[in-house]
């Protein structure tokens, strides 16, 4: 399989399986809808790892033979099919990065919520090169970063590493090579310390932020508050446990 799944309590991992630069091909990004599209219906589902074999690349990108006119409508189309299964995601989702991200990898990468990057990974949009542009970054990232700075990157399809990928607030965070994984650890045993139906909740909430103007925003927030976190019950279980100074003991719904 190009896309890989593995499983791991709460924890699922999708690592693109094409070394040594996991280039993206309309088969493995038709896998990657499909496998994302199944993670989306899973209600146990806490946090989902987007990752690259090896450790030349997250992904270079999308196949080139896959941008002549004839396979271009069936690329976009499912390329962006998982990038919107990937947004919609419930779960947390988290790319690692090391090596080169480029492209339709680096669109891919982004659409996470959290990502951590090496600082020696190499990101870059070089689709003005060939006489193109990533249609997902100059959606995703004006609202990010700006209109300057996504024109800068689109614009001149400079290279990046992690550090200034870290500075922009493309990755959320950033580790030596050498401890990359290590840190990793480290989140995914953060992360897995908390409410999984909270998270959710709070992803919910992040993106009405994102989306809505603020009145809007904090209004519909208010609901999910009120309707949705107020009769969970692991939000009655956070205040119990805080009032008998013990740990929580999560039941993720």
């Amino acid at each position: 399989m190009p896309v890989r799944l593995t499983r791991s309590g709460r924890t699922a991992t999708l690592t693109l399986d094409r070394p040594p630069l996991n280039i993206l091909d309309i088969p493995m990004l038709e896998e990657l809808a499909t496998q994302l599209e199944g993670l989306r219906q899973d209600p146990s589902l806490h946090i989902l790892i987007l990752e690259g074999a090896g450790t030349r690349a997250f992904s270079a990108g999308v196949a080139i033979e896959d941008h002549v006119p004839e396979k271009l409508q069936a690329m976009l189309e499912t390329f962006h099919r998982a990038l919107r299964t990937l947004r919609e995601l419930p779960a947390i989702s988290l790319a690692v990065v090391q090596g080169h991200c480029l492209g339709g990898g680096m669109e891919l990468a982004t659409c996470c919520d959290l990502l951590l990057a090496s600082e020696d990974a190499g990101f870059g949009l070089p689709e003005v090169e060939l006489g193109c542009f990533p249609p997902a970054a100059a959606a995703l990232y004006p609202r990010r970063l700006g209109v300057g700075r996504s024109l800068d990157l689109l614009l001149t399809g400079r290279r990046l590493g992690g550090r200034e990928a870290h500075e922009l607030g493309l990755a959320t965070w950033i580790a030596a090579s050498e401890d990359l994984q290590e840190r990793r650890r480290t989140l995914l045993a953060n992360l897995n310390t908390r409410s999984a139906a909270v998270a959710r909740l709070i992803k919910e909430a992040v993106r009405q932020g994102e989306q809505l103007p603020f009145d809007e925003a904090l209004r519909a927030n208010e609901d999910i508050y009120l309707e949705k976190l107020a009769s969970t019950a692991d939000m009655q279980e956070g205040l119990d446990a805080f009032e008998q100074r013990r740990p929580a003991e999560w039941k993720h719904r």
